[in-house]
């Protein structure tokens, strides 16, 4: 059967717990990753999830800060995660279905304003997660998965409003885009969005600073489906929910889909 697939930056799922189950009841994914959760894995609103059907879910939490969770109506089990820079961080989960296929669940460093390492710890933590998630997938060899999540770069000049504005902003600039191919080229991963959607302005990311995000429309593709190239065949029906970026006390991100025939 089809496999319905969703990755979303929610920015606090307790807060936004309402427009989750919209998604759920109006989009019907069969299995839902979400990114910076903002919250212990013991206080996500697991019980309200699973009243809608999603009876399956693993995360990984901290108060406040990153946190990634993966609800499922089909059962999967916990795969474990990874601390990337040694940070205590949690930005990585992954749950492994019964067909042995493996997701994994990602919330890279936005990796703040500056985009310099000698300036900028924030740039340069980013830059560290991303050469260990390459060197990670170098060793691993992975097969049969599917990486998901908040990468936070958009690696395509269609991935921006304006390339040449943002060459020097983080998520856009040389340095993120090139360590963000290698990290890509470790794994062999292949980018299921734009295998489906090859052409053309594709955002999924608006900022709240922006008086009319939609007019202004100065969207960035932060948010990405990658799978290996062994089940990559297998996904279609790519697209980004635009329109949930206007739901009421929404995030500013859009969830992003794609479907597998496993």
């Amino acid at each position: 059967m089809p496999l319905r697939l969703a990755t979303w930056n929610i920015n606090s799922v307790r807060l936004r717990a309402p427009i989750v189950l919209d998604l759920l009841s109006r989009h019907g994914p069969d299995i839902l990753c979400l990114q910076e959760t903002k919250s212990p894995v013991e206080k996500i609103p697991a019980e309200v999830f699973q009243a809608a059907g999603y009876t399956h879910m693993v995360a990984r939490g901290q108060k406040g800060y990153n946190g990634v969770a993966i609800l499922s109506r089909v059962p999967l089990e916990d795969a474990g995660h990874r601390d990337f820079c040694e940070r205590g961080d949690a930005r990585h989960v992954a749950a492994r279905l019964e067909d042995g296929t493996l997701i994994h669940n990602f919330y890279v460093p936005a990796g703040g304003d500056e985009p310099d390492r000698e300036k900028n710890i924030k740039f340069g933590h980013k830059l560290d997660f991303l050469s260990e998630m390459r060197d990670w997938f170098h060793g691993e060899a992975p097969k049969r998965s599917i990486l998901v999540g908040d990468l936070n770069i958009a690696p395509r000049e269609d991935d921006v409003w304006s390339h040449k504005a943002l060459l020097k902003v983080v998520s856009h600039t040389p340095v993120e885009v090139e360590q963000l191919a290698t990290v890509q080229d470790s794994g062999n991963w292949v980018d299921i969005t734009r295998k489906d959607i090859p052409e053309g302005q594709l955002y999924s990311w608006w900022s709240y600073r922006a008086k009319d995000w939609d007019a202004a429309d100065k969207g960035r593709r932060l948010d990405h489906i990658w799978a290996t190239p062994d089940i990559a065949s297998a996904a279609g029906a790519s697209h980004i929910a635009r329109d949930v970026r206007g739901w009421e006390k929404p995030s500013d991100h859009a969830p992003v889909f794609a479907t597998f025939d496993l």
